[in-house]
């Protein structure tokens, strides 16, 4: 068996650069160059061209470089963007945790099944994947129009007398995000729930502890990689979500995706669309670097 401490040959060395560098050349082509591209937009000013930018490199010969904050300043005066960036957010957290609270019992009853269901439920789970997204959308917003599945259901009842405003709120944006992005939140808690020992539970139990303090001290402290990972599954792409906004949400539905769609495409301000890109990347990763830093955590613990 080999010591750790024995240097590695020249070709192990090699095989090991090479294994380290192919994610670093994928972050490096399809993420910092894209990042780059589109800073480099954001600070430069609009004009009637093509491309609708000025250049970094200003023709002439002189050697300056064009840099523009403007549409970072103009981010923070005009009152649309916080708003925008608030509204995501706000959304975003709510739909995560609707998700986490409809998710966690779903993931832990398959996890508890046995064998044979557990696959057919976990087919179930995975079985809107099947279709596609704006599809799925479009169905959701005729189940709840005026005219309806949930006001007919309800009127037909005599719960209600008139049909429900439910369409073009923020009451759909959340349903809608809370239905796209369940599966998301439950296979990683179901990957967490499924490794758990039921031994722990036997034995806590047999040591006169209740239900929920087993689910307080046991279950749910090692479940914890699983919410932080379903978690930020859900959240990070539902802060910049544009199709369910835009389809199922009205005015006041004003998230950031949306606002980006109005300025690229609508007022064909790239400049400005850059910089709101940019913030809105700089606020995704907040997150992630928590999950990094409770990740580096975990295995100092463990080890």
């Amino acid at each position: 068996m080999q010591n750790r401490d024995m240097p590695l040959p020249v070709s192990g060395r090699w095989w090991r650069a090479g294994a380290i560098a192919i994610p670093y050349a994928w972050l490096l082509l399809f993420f910092l160059a894209p990042f780059l591209l589109v800073f480099k937009i954001s600070v430069a000013d609009p004009v009637v061209g093509q491309p609708p930018f000025t250049a970094l490199f200003p023709g002439g010969g002189s050697g300056l470089v064009h840099i523009s904050w403007d549409n970072y300043r103009f981010l923070f005066e005009d009152n649309l963007y916080p708003v925008s960036y608030l509204k995501s957010v706000q959304i975003a957290f709510v739909s995560t945790l609707l998700c986490l609270l409809l998710g966690y019992p779903l993931a832990y009853a398959i996890a508890r099944a046995r064998h044979p269901w557990r696959n057919v439920l976990l087919m179930l789970v995975i079985l809107p994947f099947w279709t596609s997204f704006l599809l799925r959308v479009y169905a959701w917003m005729g189940v709840l129009s005026d005219h309806g599945l949930v006001n007919n259901l309800l009127l037909w009842l005599g719960v209600i007398e008139r049909p429900l405003k439910i369409l073009y709120t923020d009451l759909a944006v959340y349903l809608g995000i809370l239905y796209s992005y369940l599966p998301f939140m439950v296979l990683p808690l179901y990957a967490s729930l499924e490794r758990l020992d039921p031994d722990l539970h036997d034995a806590a139990e047999d040591l006169g502890a209740g239900p929920l303090t087993v689910f307080r001290d046991i279950t749910l402290p090692m479940s914890l990689p699983g919410i932080i990972a379903g978690s930020l599954l859900v959240f990070i792409p539902a802060i910049g979500e544009f199709v369910i906004p835009s389809l199922m949400g009205g005015l006041d539905s004003l998230m950031i995706g949306r606002t980006l769609y109005e300025e690229f495409f609508s007022n064909r301000d790239w400049p400005m669309s850059a910089a709101v890109a940019t913030v809105l990347l700089l606020i995704l990763v907040l997150p992630i670097m928590v999950f990094q830093r409770y990740q580096v955590r975990e295995r100092a613990g463990v080890q």
